[in-house]
């Protein structure tokens, strides 16, 4: 299974997001290219507790009833809802999302990074090991990526 704490696959993403253009249109789904960019970063602030979004016991009880099954997908399901954290605004400017993801990415594959990670826990599956968060965080940018043909 692909994991962004891999080498060979931190650089497929990476490769992948650099080919992203502004005016690339979305397979489906209602966000724009820069939208895009922004909600994959909050993905990965999220994982390094950059950022905490809002949970409760509902959500928590369902992502634990959940998590091996989105944790073995193969990929996302196109059109799954999002936490308003992840909501960009429209007007987003491309440039500094995508070199802001590009370097998000980076740091998510630091040396030190499993260490911040390990104690972050994710709003709707919980606690999670580096390893899944490393899975979790390709399947996001995999799926969002593959969202705009890339």
């Amino acid at each position: 299974m692909k994991n962004l704490l891999q080498s060979n696959d931190i650089q497929e993403i990476l490769e992948r997001i650099k080919k992203l253009t502004k005016d690339k249109k979305p397979l489906w789904g209602t966000m724009n290219s820069a939208q895009m960019l922004g909600h994959c970063s909050v993905g990965l602030k999220v994982s390094l507790g950059k950022i905490k979004p809002t949970s409760n016991i509902f959500m928590l009880t369902m992502g634990k009833i959940l998590k091996n099954k989105i944790l073995n997908a193969d990929e996302f399901r196109k059109n799954t809802p999002t936490a308003k954290e992840y909501i960009m605004p429209a007007d987003i400017d491309f440039d500094s999302a995508k070199s802001q993801l590009l370097e998000m990415v980076n740091y998510f594959a630091s040396d030190n990074v499993e260490n911040e990670i390990s104690s972050q826990k994710h709003p709707f599956l919980g606690k999670l090991t580096p390893e899944e968060w490393g899975n979790l965080m390709y399947k996001h940018l995999d799926h969002h990526l593959r969202q705009f043909g890339l």
